[in-house]
């Protein structure tokens, strides 16, 4: 009995990561047709891809996670209503990361910026590494890498 749990939890395992690596090939199939067709907008395209494919890792990941606990036997129904509650009691205490999720979100719908573009964000200028929902992280001249939380982002000056 026990080996077919782990054959069971093996299947998922790989079927997760066959399914990650599936649809960030599709993201980026489709978002390379928008880069044939506007070459201006290849930034954009690059932003997204990274964008698309950190929030797709994250929910496939959960979705594994509760499959392998449904596996070993635990009540996943009782296991999500209290993770409701506790991320009710989680997200009222914590609206600085909510508000760097949603700036962040504004931030890739906006097109303010995207990676490789030089910006300026308050004291801080330099070349944007990477943006996700949560964070910007900008290099400077020195080769120097900070991390601005997207919430606390007022005012982007953006270099052309």
């Amino acid at each position: 009995m026990f080996e077919i749990v782990l054959i069971r939890i093996a299947l998922i395992v790989l079927g997760s990561l066959l399914l990650s690596k599936v649809i960030q090939y599709l993201i980026k199939r489709a978002l390379s047709k928008e880069l044939k067709l506007y070459k201006s907008k290849r930034k954009r395209a690059e932003t997204l891809i990274v964008v698309f494919g950190g929030t797709t890792k994250f929910l496939i990941s959960i979705a594994s996670i509760l499959l392998i606990l449904s596996e070993l036997g635990i009540n996943v129904t009782a296991l999500l209503a209290s993770v409701g509650v506790l991320g009710l009691a989680v997200g009222m205490a914590s609206k600085e990361i909510i508000a760097d999720f949603i700036a962040g979100i504004f931030i890739i719908i906006e097109e303010q910026y995207s990676i490789g573009d030089w910006i300026k964000i308050g004291s801080v200028e330099g070349v944007v590494k990477e943006i996700t929902l949560r964070k910007t992280i900008i290099e400077d001249d020195s080769k120097i890498i900070h991390s601005i939380p997207n919430g606390q982002i007022k005012t982007v000056a953006k270099k052309e």
